[in-house]
Formats: structure tokens, sequence, C-alpha cells
């Protein structure tokens, strides 16, 4: 196992960096396809959410895959490398495994335990599949993570060390008073129509606004969402769907403005803010949940505006109390790490085992051939009765050996044992990279659109 991973986030990085770096879907795809057409690289896939960009690859060569991997991640994201390369962090094998199974318990998120990463983390694995640069070892380490994640929130109280970044924004915007109070009666205007602006709208309907605008750059996708809301089945909130042309003249109607567009330039500008904030008598109360960024900074200057966004949420989230139930999902993404190692390095035996019994089926099938020339009176049953013997001599004789060999294997240090068995044996390395290509394969058809 060669697993590399290069990023930056939140913890690494400034927001103004981050926003900067931030990579389109289509940038993503095209990320992918570059790291595995460069020579390091056998599979590959990315990690992108608001505050963090990942990018994940099996190497054969450790010094040159982290040039490799820090200059396409610099290529794409449209940041020199040599403004980019301080703020990026490297994980190697074990390292990189102990990272991505921290990062889905919601250890690494700017809130901790929050829950959204596992979305995130199943949409990067969806990715490397569809684009066919996730293979056997980033599919395994992938959907390991998800049930690591998915383990961690069972089997502790890490919910209640945070909450989703959504309802951690508005307790921001809130400030001391209970979300549902404040918002009860608003008027709440969400621009998007994602994963993020979707858990948005819902969240407001629940906390009781008196109705909801979703502005969208598809118009159907935003019909949908406030069909959602307005079910008698869902929430039942007052919703509509408006086109994104209209934001500035919803923007005069709102009280509560949450912004979560894949834009690379701004919905709301410092000027649109002001004129509205100048013609109401009621604070106007944002939050900018995009990475870049959708709301202007400025608005943090307007006079009755409050604007809490990626930025304003990071140096909140910096004081956040650490629960008692983190240091219980320390525990258990360290237990799995070495498990997904063990596994790691015992599968990396199996093609070895496998060329080895081939071998010896194919010994005792030119032994007994051999014998029937010798010997042509044999009846079928005389014949059938010293083949099973033969099998079963041979069975005996590497059982143990091929038994203790993946245990060794699985220990730490136990990768010599392949080449060892290798070696010892004589076994043809073309027929150990068959097995090893029959796996691949047999992998690739099992987890192909399977998340």
């Amino acid at each position: 196992m060669s697993l590399l991973v290069v990023g930056l986030s939140h913890r690494s990085a400034p927001v103004s960096i981050l926003e900067r770096a931030s990579l389109q879907a289509d940038t993503q795809t095209k990320l992918l396809q570059d790291t595995l057409a460069a020579e390091p690289a056998a599979e590959a896939t990315v990690l992108a959410t608001c505050n963090r960009i990942e990018l994940y690859a099996d190497v054969d060569k450790f010094h040159a895959g982290v040039a490799e991997l820090s200059t396409l991640l610099a290529q794409h994201s449209g940041v020199g490398l040599d403004e980019l390369t301080p703020y990026l962090y490297v994980h190697y094998e074990d390292r990189a495994v102990h990272h991505l199974f921290s990062v889905a318990c919601g250890l690494d998120s700017m809130v901790v335990g929050e829950g959204q990463i596992l979305g995130q983390i199943k949409d990067a694995l969806a990715l490397g599949q569809v684009q066919h640069t996730a293979g056997r070892l980033l599919n395994d380490l992938f959907q390991q993570a998800l049930r690591v994640g998915k383990r961690a929130h069972s089997e502790t109280g890490i919910d209640r060390a945070g909450q989703s970044l959504v309802t951690f924004g508005l307790e921001q915007l809130a400030q001391d008073t209970d979300v549902e109070s404040w918002a009860r009666g608003k008027r709440a205007l969400v621009i998007g129509a994602g994963s993020m602006s979707s858990l948005a709208a819902a969240t407001l309907a629940r906390a009781g606004v008196a109705e909801i605008v979703i502005a969208n750059r598809t118009l159907a996708r935003a019909e949908r969402l406030a069909e959602i809301l307005a079910e008698p089945g869902g929430t039942g909130v007052a919703a509509r769907a408006a086109e994104m042309v209209a934001v500035g003249d919803e923007l005069g109607r709102a009280d509560i403005v949450v912004s979560c567009t894949g834009a690379t330039g701004l919905v709301l500008t410092g000027e649109a803010i002001a004129t509205v904030a100048e013609s109401r008598d009621e604070p106007l109360y944002l939050l900018d949940l995009a990475m870049p960024r959708d709301i202007d900074a400025a608005a943090h200057r307007i006079p009755g505006v409050r604007l809490v966004d990626i930025e304003s949420l990071a140096d909140a989230s910096a004081d956040a109390p650490m629960a008692h139930d983190v240091d219980q999902v320390r525990s258990i993404v360290s237990d799995e790490v070495a498990a997904f190692g063990a596994a790691q390095r015992a599968a990396h035996i199996t093609p070895t085992v496998v060329a080895l019994r081939t071998m010896a089926a194919d010994v005792v099938a030119s032994e007994v051939a051999r014998l029937e020339g010798r010997l042509p009176g044999l009846d079928d049953k005389q014949r059938a009765e010293i083949t099973q013997t033969v099998r079963r001599v041979v069975d005996k004789l590497l059982h143990a050996p091929t038994v203790r060999v993946k245990q060794l294997a699985s220990e730490p240090g136990g990768a010599g044992y392949a080449d060892a068995l290798r070696t010892l044996f004589d076994l043809d390395p073309e027929t150990v990279a068959s097995v090893s290509r029959a796996d691949l394969n047999d992998a690739d058809v099992k987890n192909r659109g399977r998340v």
C-alpha cells in the first residue's frame, strides 16, 4: 500500500486561500484525469468541500508523488505553487488512513462531530468510480471510512460535540437567542438548491420561519425544493421558487438570507446589501456558506447587517468545547486504522499464496499424468484415490506455511513475506501479477457504482 494524500483545509490555510483554491465539479474531474496520467499515481480521487481540498492517490514513489500532486493541485486551483505550498499537508500510508478516518468521524471538521462530511466522502468516492480513477485501494479505503464514520456516530455521543455547519451558522446569527425563537415568523431567502442549501432551508422551516424563497440558477431545482418543503408530509412551510435574476428584489423582502452556490463571483454585493439595509428598520441576517464566498465581506461593516461567513465560523468554532465523546471516537479511529492496515497487508500476500497453490496443483496434475503413463492398468477408482491422496499430501504441506505467512504479513513490516515466499518457491512473477490483475478486475466490477 502506498497511499498518499496532499491537501489543505481550514486548519492549515486561511479562508482567503481556501476561497481561491476551491474546485468546481468539472475542475475536479480534470484534476483526477491528470493525476492518473502522471507517472507516480495508479489511482486517485479528490475530496473537495467548503473547507478542505484533498487529493488521494496510490503512488509508487513518495517524493515524486508529493511533488506531482502538489503541482497538480496548484495548476487546477489557480493558486501558484509557491503560494500554495506553505499551506499544504502531506500524509502517507497509515497516517493517510488515520487522517481520512478522522475526517469521516467529524474530528477534523470546522464544527467537531458534524455529519455532513460523510455525504461528501461518499460523493468523492462516487466521482472516482464514475471517472474510473478509484481502484481497489481507494474503493476499500473510502468505503471503510464511511463505515468508520457511521460507527463513530452510532457508538458514541460525537453528535453532541457538534452540529452541522448550517445549524452552527444559524446559532451564530441568533447569538444568545434560541434559534427557534429568533427565526419564528421571519422571512427567509435561500440562494442555491444543493445539499447545503437544502439543509439550510429545511432547518429554517423546522425553526418556524413564516416563508422561504428558494433562488437558484436552475429554476426547476428551486421549484422542486420548494415543493418538498411545502408538502404536508414535509415541513409545511410556505415556500416558493425564484429565478436568480430576482435575488435583488427578494433580498428586500427577506429577514434571513442563506447563500451556498457554486458561483465563482459574488452573488450579493456590498452595494446591493447596503441599499436594502438603508430602507429597513429591522436587522438583515446573512449566512454565507459558500467557498468561494457568495456575499461581499464588506457587509460586515454595513449598519443593520449581521454577516456570518466561513471565516467567522472558523473563528467561533475554535473556541467550541471538546466533548468526552471525542476521546472515544479517537480510540475507534486508532483501532480501525490498525485493522485496515492489517487487512491491506494480508491482501497483499494473497496473490502470492494463490500462485503457490496453483503451481502445486499443476505439479500434482503433472505427476498424476506421468504415473498414468507408467501404470496404464489403473482403473478409474484407483486413479481417483491416488490423485486424492497426492492432493491431500500437498494441501497438508502447504496449509501451515500459507496460514502462518498470512498472519505474519498482516503485522507491521510484514510486506517482505510475500517476496520471501516467491523466492523460496521460485514462483513466476507473471503468474502472481496475473492473479493481482484478476483481483483488481473483480474489485472494479464489484465496486462500480457502489458507494
